[in-house]
């Protein structure tokens, strides 16, 4: 090998410079709960061979780890680097604004001294006294005063406004000497190295996650009393924040329901270990014995806290689908590394056409959609504690949308009733949704009837019957159903004491045994029968209808609660009985009756 042959020389790379903000267009935002994922498009030239693309005016909010790059034409990217964006110190002073200064130090002490001029004019003329004075001079004394007071004030007004242009003028060089103000959350920058095979336009897609933006559900429900079917009518909104620091203007938004799990792993237990305590050792001290021990025993439990490793530069994968076609065989590949894509992320709600959402923080309201969907009306009331009838409505989503917790605006026949929360539900779920009071339901909670009597031959005990009532008075024109009753009797917590339930006549689960006769509810458990004790009235253990599992069942009854459900014809009343007896033995003191 000659040693005269030259090394081939390193090509120079062709610079791109882009402004994220002036540049690129926003092909879409997802938006999750506590950030958004954003897709920018650039087009822009490239030359055959290497170039460097700095991308400018980032959000300083980008989850470095979530930063991602896509690209279709004839090149290669080589690599991808995030980087903050190091401001130059701006200058503090110039030529100029030294000029300025001086001009102004001149002209501030002129004006003194043309002030102090007309001050001296004027205590000269007060101390003139006309009876030491010729009256015959006065005219000429006057006319000198009146001429050189003009003088002043006309130098006086002139240095003025000569004061406040140098002013304007030195604050208009120091912000020409601090340069343009930027936006200080647009302060990232992305460097990509683009190998093209031949000239021409390529794009480039950026994704990636922002903190700083989220979105919530809220509800307006209305529900109509009068009508029999779909009698609610739901509409799902989202509230939209962001304050990312760049603004989207008229950009189709995803809102998701899932979270996305940027470095969340799987936890891992650590070791779990028991040993013989150790002796606690004390000593004197001023205040006191102060313990003491091995350090063993004083970290015993604790662990120390993890931190995952940085992971250093941005993951760089393509993203499927930035451009709206997949698989084409110009698309630009990523040397080296495996292309993933967006899959199974759940996009459960599409806004309709493009939205803008500034930079502002502000919430920014957007309808989702509008379902019409069944519900059962329930009239619960607990007289005991409070004789009013509460109105709610069990609505079933039978949609293809999943409910969000967030708060809701209630209306009743047009009429806002309150202001309540819709839990997370599912498709298919039900849930209950608070209507108010409805005083057209009148409940009595009447007084507390009881006999006492005397039982036994060797052993007396004492008997106490106790009997409440309680009265439903529908004052509707149209007759009801669901309305539901809770009350209760004592519960003994003394095995000489002894509480059995009269009426109505509810079977107690005898150890969970499923007995012959017993019915499901709506979990497909076997519960103990309801009682029928009138016209389309029924009792039962309270939270029979809710158990889901047979060691529930054991439980009924054991809080002493029972429920009535009642039918209620239009302006009917119906009556009904709790009874129940207490024994213990003679003379036994009991408290809480």
């Amino acid at each position: 090998m000659s040693s005269d042959i030259q090394p081939p020389a390193f090509e120079t790379s062709h610079s791109v410079e882009l402004s994220a903000q002036k540049d690129s267009k926003i092909l879409s935002v997802s938006v999750y709960a506590g950030r958004a994922e954003i897709t920018r498009l650039f087009k822009f030239d490239v030359k055959t061979g290497q170039n460097q693309v700095v991308v400018t005016d980032l959000p300083l909010a980008i989850d470095q780890q979530s930063f991602r790059v896509e690209g279709r034409g004839a090149a290669t990217i080589h690599d991808v680097t995030i980087s903050t964006v190091v401001r130059p110190m701006a200058p503090t002073t110039s030529e100029k604004l030294e000029a300025l200064q001086a001009e102004q130090k001149k002209t501030l002490k002129a004006l003194a001294r043309a002030k102090k001029a007309l001050s001296s004019l004027e205590t000269y003329l007060d101390s003139v006294n006309c009876q030491h004075l010729d009256v015959s001079k006065l005219p000429t004394i006057v006319d000198s005063y009146d001429a050189a007071a003009e003088k002043y004030d006309t130098k006086v007004t002139e240095l003025e406004n000569t004061k406040i242009r140098i002013e304007k003028e030195i604050e208009e060089e120091k912000k020409s000497l601090a340069g343009p103000k930027g936006n200080v959350k647009l302060n990232l920058k992305s460097t990509i190295g683009v190998f093209a095979d031949l000239e021409g336009e390529v794009e480039i897609a950026l994704n990636y996650a922002v903190r700083g933006a989220t979105w919530s559900a809220q509800y307006d429900i209305r529900v109509a009393m009068q009508s029999k079917e779909k009698p609610v009518s739901l509409i799902y909104k989202g509230a939209l924040i962001q304050d990312t620091g760049e603004d989207w203007t008229d950009v189709p938004i995803t809102l998701e329901t899932a979270a996305p799990t940027f470095g969340v792993e799987i936890p891992q237990l650590d070791p779990w270990t028991i040993s013989v305590a150790q002796p606690v050792f004390f000593k004197k001290s001023k205040g006191g014995l102060v313990g003491g021990g091995p350090p063993q025993a004083q970290l015993f439990g604790m662990a120390a806290a993890g931190t995952p490793p940085s992971l250093g530069g941005a993951q760089m994968s393509q993203v499927g689908g930035a451009f709206g076609g997949g698989g084409d065989s110009d698309a630009i590949q990523h040397r080296g590394l495996e292309v993933s894509s967006r899959g199974n992320i759940t996009a459960t709600f599409s806004v309709p056409g493009l939205m803008t959402i500034p930079s502002d923080g502000v919430s920014h309201k957007v309808t989702i959609v509008k379902l019409a969907l069944d519900a059962t009306m329930e009239w619960v009331s607990v007289p005991k504690r409070d004789a009013k009838v509460h109105l709610k409505a069990v609505i079933k989503n039978a949609s293809q949308y999943t409910l969000l917790n967030g708060p809701a605006s209630v209306y009743v026949d047009g009429s806002f009733i309150s202001r309540s929360e819709v839990p997370a539900v599912s498709p298919e779920e039900s849930f209950d949704c608070p209507l108010g009071l409805d005083p057209s339901i009148r409940v009595t909670y009447l007084p507390l009837s009881k006999k006492v009597s005397q039982s036994g031959f060797m052993t007396k005990a004492t008997n106490y019957i106790f009997t409440r009532r309680i009265t439903l008075h529908n004052t509707k024109s149209l007759a009801i159903e669901n309305v539901k009753v809770i009350d209760q009797i004592p519960v003994s917590e003394n095995s000489v004491i002894n509480v059995k339930l009269i009426s109505p006549a509810l079977e107690l689960p005898d150890s969970g045994t499923l007995k012959a006769g017993w019915t499901e509810n709506k979990a497909g458990v076997k519960i103990p029968p309801p009682a029928k004790v009138g016209q389309g009235i029924l009792a039962q253990w309270y939270g029979a209808e809710d158990v889901s599992s047979e060691d529930e069942v054991v439980s009924l009854g054991k809080d002493g609660k029972i429920s009535w459900l009642c039918a209620l014809p239009s302006q009917g009343k119906v009556t009904l009985t709790l009874q129940w007896e207490v024994s213990a033995p003679l003379r036994t003191d009991i408290t809480g009756l």
